[in-house]
């Protein structure tokens, strides 16, 4: 149920056009992530920050999913999440991605998110990662 939460409230946290509403939805971000226990808020606020920037840099994306643990379980050091085998889902197709990802020690803002897009998986193996359509 956590998950769900956080999910929605990502959603609607990337799609904010206006500064008010970036400020309103971060917020609501913020109050839905400190519900979480810390690794599990530490990978939902780098899944956010995934879903944010690629979507912003690739024009072409509709960034609308993003799972930091899809392919291969991310590594945490301190605050920060580094991981190669993560995935999007852009128009309904998924896409590898790795990142590193530095967030706040509170774990409720990312300070730093790098990443480098990989290949479409495909949708042969999307069942064998738990994505889905």
């Amino acid at each position: 149920m956590k998950r769900v939460l956080v999910a929605s409230v990502l959603l609607v946290a990337v799609s904010a056009t206006s500064s008010f509403a970036r400020d309103i939805n971060q917020k609501r971000l913020e109050n839905a992530l400190k519900r979480l226990d810390p690794s599990t808020r530490l990978e939902q606020v780098c899944d956010a920050a995934a879903m944010s920037r690629i979507q912003k840099e690739n024009k072409g994306f509709r960034v609308d999913r993003s799972v930091v643990s899809a392919l291969q379980e991310p590594q945490a050091k301190g605050d920060t999440l580094t991981g190669k085998g993560a995935a999007l889902r852009s128009k309904g197709k998924w896409y590898r991605y790795s990142f590193t990802c530095h967030a706040t020690p509170d774990r409720l803002r990312v300070l730093s998110f790098e990443y480098k897009l990989g290949d479409e998986i495909p949708e042969a193996q999307w069942s064998q990662y738990g994505l889905y359509q």
